[in-house]
């Protein structure tokens, strides 16, 4: 699927790094023109220089990259983010450092992966009682702890 694509991040177009990646790679955008530091248990809005027109009935989410998160206690905040496909403005990823420590980030540098996914709008049927199952109302931790 093509997807049209401004690219003022200074670096190639995100692409998959291998055959059967879900994601494509983020990457801080070369108008950071320093390092930045999101202190300990902070975050920090960081820009990727990339605006997407996301294709009709899809969204790209916006995830966490596994290697930071566990060698380094990085991840994105409100995970998944959503692009929507009626948005033309930047892509910028909200990081999180869940350390005690500060984290050292430059232009160029992959913060979080992209990854793009059909959605489907619901037409509401407002209804005066729901279908009944097995679990019924049963919420959280209702099946135990293993």
């Amino acid at each position: 699927m093509k997807v049209k694509i401004i690219n003022k991040s200074g670096f190639d177009l995100p692409k998959y790094e291998t055959e059967g990646a879900a994601g494509f790679d983020l990457r801080v955008s070369k108008t950071v023109v320093q390092n930045l530091t999101i202190p300990p248990q902070d975050r920090l809005l960081i820009p990727t220089g990339l605006y997407v027109a996301v294709p009709k009935g899809y969204e790209i989410q916006i995830r966490p990259r596994s290697g930071l998160a566990i060698s380094r206690g990085i991840t994105v905040l409100n995970s998944p983010g959503t692009i929507d496909s009626d948005y033309r403005g930047e892509i910028k990823v909200i990081i999180k450092n869940t350390t005690s420590i500060p984290f050292f980030i430059k232009p160029g540098e992959k913060i979080a992966q992209g990854v793009l996914c059909p959605i489907e709008q619901a037409e509401w049927e407002e209804v005066d009682k729901l279908d009944e199952t097995e679990r019924g109302e049963g919420g959280f931790g209702h099946t135990g702890r293993n």
